[in-house]
């Protein structure tokens, strides 16, 4: 494996890990209203 194969699944693996976050609006997503109110 080159650089540019370990580049592009490491873009492709954080993008899926973000859309399955704001998706299921688990742990890992928090809304700034949330944000917010903790502070």
């Amino acid at each position: 494996m080159n650089l540019k194969t370990i580049a592009c699944v490491s873009l492709m693996l954080l993008f899926a890990i973000g859309i399955s976050a704001c998706g299921q609006k688990g742990p890992l997503y928090l809304p700034d209203s949330e944000q917010e109110q903790e502070q």
